[in-house]
């Protein structure tokens, strides 16, 4: 059995995207649908980049953006609606195009790690539709976030399915 980080330990993170659950996003099963986990920690990713280069405009000012290539989701407690939630992101490393990120839903009402979602996301440019390399001054500062988290004191439990290649 994966042992994932506890959520005192990730409390310690910046949060993103704290809000409550929203009733719209409920499904049939009376908790949050499978489809927002992945937005919500896409939304908590994105406001975490801001910190290291990336504004939230990028594409539209700099012509440049970040696209996914990979997720793998491991769903571990229901979030329902009313819970008070937010995102915690670990960057795990980056290559010349590429980032490889771990984006944990805690569920802030429980006290729970409620869902983790891994990432490999791609730098775009935009006016070619292709990777491009990252600029100097976010990859530095890329770099700088990733022996940050390195320094952690829990381990980064990834899925073994996605690396950067």
């Amino acid at each position: 059995m994966t042992t994932h980080p506890t959520y005192d330990q990730l409390s310690g993170l910046p949060a993103y995207v704290e809000q409550p659950v929203p009733m719209p996003f409920e499904d049939i099963n009376g908790h949050l649908n499978v489809r927002h986990y992945i937005g919500i920690a896409s939304e908590g990713l994105d406001e975490s980049l801001v910190e290291v280069g990336i504004p939230q405009m990028w594409p539209l000012t700099h012509g440049q953006a970040c696209f996914t290539a990979e997720h793998h989701v491991t769903y571990l407690s229901e979030l329902r609606t009313g819970d008070q939630m937010s995102a915690r992101v670990r960057l795990l490393g980056r290559s010349e195009r590429a980032a490889h990120v771990l984006v944990y839903l805690l569920d802030e009402t429980h006290r729970k790690v409620a869902c983790v979602v891994e990432e490999i996301f791609l730098h775009i440019d935009l006016e070619t539709r292709r990777t491009a390399p990252w600029p100097e001054d976010v990859a530095a500062a890329l770099d700088a976030r990733v022996a940050e988290h390195e320094g952690l004191p829990f381990p980064a439990v990834t899925s073994g399915s996605l690396a950067l290649r």
